[in-house]
């Protein structure tokens, strides 16, 4: 009778199978990633303000999220339609504002150095910033059925401190935006900043009404 061959398999053989199978799932992995934000990249420059503003209603859906269940006691329910006006907000106006806005500053200030940087900063601070406040508050107040007087009374309260909060928080990231991203891609990047932002911003316009003082 024959005698059976024994099939022999080396430990280095095992390893380098493992690790050749590793290394097709890491470059499949790798390159799935690379093929979204070629994607991504390609939208942005073939349709700008829909991907922009899909981008920034998406960010405002997860940060509101964020808002209502991080803090929210096990009582209390989730306010589904206070999503969807945050969705709403960043898709028919952040967005679309945002890409317009960066344009604008690039177009008025070309150049990439330190001065032109804070040159849109400023420009940010002084006009961007405080206009996007004001509609902010103020549709979503309307959209919860407040009037005029308390409009006005909910600025009052609320715009100054967020606007003291966004002197703090936003010089820096508006640095980093201007200063080191192409212009197709600051509305993104700003919009991965806003993240934070916009949990203590929607914080702030989901604040109970002030009662309106007459005069």
């Amino acid at each position: 009778l024959g005698k059976s061959k024994e099939t022999r398999v080396s430990p280095y053989s095992l390893v380098s199978g493992f690790c050749s199978s590793s290394s097709s799932v890491a470059s499949t992995a790798s390159f799935a990633k690379a093929g979204f934000i070629g994607w991504y990249l390609g939208m942005v420059k073939s349709r700008p303000v829909l991907t922009k503003s899909v981008t920034s209603s998406l960010i405002y859906i997860a940060a509101d999220l964020s808002s209502q269940t991080i803090p929210q006691a096990s009582s209390e329910s989730y306010d589904l339609v206070r999503t969807a006006r945050m969705a709403g907000y960043g898709l028919l106006i952040l967005g679309p504002t945002l890409h317009y806005w960066f344009n604008l500053m690039s177009r008025l200030f070309p150049k990439r150095d330190l001065i032109t940087t804070f040159k849109k900063m400023a420009m940010g601070q002084a006009v961007y910033g405080p206009c996007m406040n004001v509609v902010f508050f103020s549709l979503n107040a309307a959209l919860q059925g407040e009037n005029g007087a308390e409009i006005v009374a909910r600025l009052k309260r609320d715009l100054l401190p967020t606007m003291l909060n966004g002197a703090m928080y936003w010089p820096m990231c508006d640095f980093i935006t201007f200063k080191f991203f192409p212009v197709h891609l600051q509305p993104l990047v700003s919009n991965s900043f806003s993240y934070l932002w916009t949990i203590y911003i929607t914080y702030m316009a989901s604040r109970e009404k002030p009662t309106a003082t007459a005069g």
